[in-house]
């Protein structure tokens, strides 16, 4: 009678359950931080789009206007890179604007003052 030898070794189980715990080790971190910068990304350009929406209000009526938005991204920090720069453009000058990083839970509020000036700030 021939003995039926097919499948796998317990060793060969637990290697492969061993590299596979290395490859989720190290993919964890890298997603977290993925995500991260996703919502760092998205509350910069919710920002531009309150920005852009206050400027032509600003340009349409006139007078003081302003907008807020709600925060995403669980850390701050953030603003120390280029996502945290609004570069606006009123008269026809440009002017880089950094503003500081609201966490989840907060709110930036884009205000132009009837001179035109805008500014980011938290709520």
């Amino acid at each position: 009678m021939k003995k039926n030898n097919k499948g796998f070794t317990l060793a060969e189980l637990l290697i492969v359950v061993a590299i596979i715990a290395v490859l989720v080790a190290v993919a964890i971190p890298v997603f977290s931080s993925q995500l991260e910068r996703s919502k760092e990304a998205t509350d910069t350009a919710n920002v531009r789009s309150a920005y852009a929406q206050v400027v032509t209000s600003y340009l349409t009526d006139g007078g003081s206007h302003s907008m807020s938005v709600e925060a995403r991204q669980g850390q701050s920090g953030w603003q120390n890179t280029e996502n945290g720069k609004l570069v606006t453009q009123i008269d026809g000058k440009e002017v880089p604007r950094s503003f500081s990083a609201v966490t989840k839970g907060g709110k930036y509020n884009v205000v132009i003052d009837s001179e035109g000036n805008v500014t980011v700030k938290k709520k």
